[in-house]
């Protein structure tokens, strides 16, 4: 054996799509029967980021995958380690070039955790986003299944300037993304 010190590298590890949750059980519970792992298998990830979906009129967080059928491991990639990998039921096997397992560069696993950080940090991003001139149902509030017609939209708070009829006058109201839903 050489010399040379094992670090620590992120891989990308190929999976069935709609199994990554799977794939990393799977993986965890294999690290909790093997100790001898878990010192070359530090951490398991799913890129995933948390949204959100107006679904009759209540909101509902849901998550979604940055890259369906991928699952991210950092691990020393020894040969046992690869063979444990790429055995666990609903892999296809390691991201790389002619069937070796490729490390991720520094400053692409920077920008994932960077994102995944973010999505965590600001929680609300709704699944469709608003132009002015849609046409738009008030699904909340006092002014409940009113049509109006957006006039303005603030993706930084994420609020709406949406003109409204009320007794043949056209009235702005100012309503959150989730107040709303497209006509």
């Amino acid at each position: 054996m050489s010399d040379e010190v094992k670090t620590m590298r992120w891989y990308v590890v190929k999976a069935i799509s709609g199994k990554e949750k799977k794939v990393k059980e799977y993986l965890e519970t294999e690290l909790s029967h093997r100790p001898d792992m878990q010192e070359k298998i530090s951490q398991i990830l799913i890129p995933t980021e948390k949204y959100y979906e107006v679904k009759n009129g209540k909101k509902v967080s849901k998550e979604r995958n940055f890259f369906p059928g991928y699952v991210i491991v950092e691990a020393v990639l020894e040969p046992e380690v690869e063979h444990l990998v790429r055995n666990i039921p609903n892999v296809l096997g390691f991201l790389g070039t002619n069937g070796k397992a490729d490390p991720m560069r520094p400053a692409e696993v920077r920008r994932l955790l960077g994102k995944m950080d973010e999505s965590r940090e600001n929680g609300e991003t709704p699944d469709m986003s608003y132009m002015v001139g849609q046409s738009v149902i008030v699904n909340e509030g006092p002014f409940k299944s009113f049509s109006g017609i957006i006039e303005e939209v603030n993706d930084e708070k994420k609020k709406l300037k949406v003109s409204v009829k009320i007794f043949g006058r056209k009235t702005p109201l100012e309503l959150g993304y989730f107040q709303v839903k497209l006509e």
